[in-house]
């Protein structure tokens, strides 16, 4: 009896010998695999942002940028519509990055002095700790849509945030868009894509059409991001006025439409990289723009294919990259 305890004890032991060196192995073993997860998470994010095409250009039409100067101008364009500029610009002098404004005013008239009053009682009301938000109307005695992109002197940002007066965001979602660009400050980063294809009914490789947001939707794709909601670096301004083809300016002030995909044109052709959208939620407070007119994606169409006839090529780079805040998103 004596001899089958310890027997029995003996085996006891082993198999608790055996069961804690088996645990032992199954916790190295698991340890092993996370260490391997962590370390291919890190390699991945590290070449993340080439894999999203964010990754800067290396492009020798560019000087490669230094870092950005912090907080970013508003660049806004307005045309006879007083109360949607004092709205804009009551909620815009409320987001933290907002360093200057930049009001492109083509009217025959100057701005009244009323406006100026209201509008820099708003600057002050919405300033705090101690920041002083400057108020500039840049005056143009031409009435024409390349107006919004002529160079500004003495800008204290890089970073132009350029807005129709027509639409709001959320200053969570500018900030976002801001620090996106950031850390991609040749391209253009904006709220509002939209996309080209080529035209395969015309039988013709060199003819494109142009799509607008149901179109972005359908295909998952953009190769535009318009300057009615977006940043980009301000050294663009002079590039459009002055080294952008001039029949490109001509042709927009004639048709009083395009400047945004001339834009779109010039960055992807400075950069060869496509734009980088933000979802953010829009708030339109104008009823009537260029947008609303019949035909208007015909004349888009119409200025896609003269601008391409223009640079000799399709500049424009397609994307399905898409910036979104996953805080506010119900998946990551």
């Amino acid at each position: 009896m004596t001899s089958m305890i310890s027997r029995t004890s003996l085996f006891s032991r082993r198999t608790l010998r055996q069961g804690a060196t088996s645990a032992v192995g199954s916790v190295k073993i698991k340890l092993l695999l996370f260490c391997c997860f962590v370390f291919a998470l890190i390699a991945f994010a590290s070449r993340a942002a080439s894999f999203m095409g964010w990754k800067e250009s290396q492009t020798p039409y560019l000087a490669h940028p230094s870092l950005p100067r912090k907080g970013y101008a508003l660049l806004i364009n307005t045309w006879k519509r007083n109360d949607l500029l004092k709205q804009s610009i009551s909620h815009y002098t409320s987001c933290p990055g907002l360093v200057s404004i930049h009001i492109v005013w083509s009217e025959p008239d100057p701005p009244s002095v009323s406006l100026i009053k209201f509008l820099n009682h708003v600057i002050q009301s919405n300033s705090r700790d101690g920041r002083q938000i400057e108020l500039k109307f840049d005056i143009n005695k031409e009435d024409s849509l390349n107006n919004r992109f002529n160079e500004i002197k003495d800008l204290r940002t890089d970073a132009l945030f350029s807005i129709d007066d027509d639409v709001i965001f959320p200053c969570s979602s500018v900030e976002l868009a801001f620090s996106i660009w950031q850390s991609a400050p040749n391209t253009m980063v904006g709220f509002v894509p939209r996309m080209h294809w080529v035209d395969k009914s015309k039988g013709n490789a060199d003819q494109y059409t142009y799509g607008g947001w149901w179109s972005v939707w359908w295909m998952g794709t953009y190769s535009m991001v318009l300057s009615k909601a977006a940043f980009f670096h301000q050294k663009y301004l002079s590039l459009y006025t002055y080294q952008m083809p001039a029949s490109i300016r001509e042709y927009v002030t004639k048709n009083r439409n395009c400047e945004d995909i001339a834009m779109s044109f010039l960055v992807a052709n400075a950069t060869g990289v496509p734009p980088i959208w933000v979802r953010g939620n829009i708030c339109e407070i104008g009823s009537t723009g260029i947008s609303s007119l019949g035909g208007h994606s015909d004349r888009r169409t119409e200025c896609v294919n003269r601008f391409v006839a223009e640079y000799g090529y399709m500049p424009l780079v397609s994307t399905s990259v898409k910036a979104v805040d996953s805080r506010s998103s119900w998946f990551w």
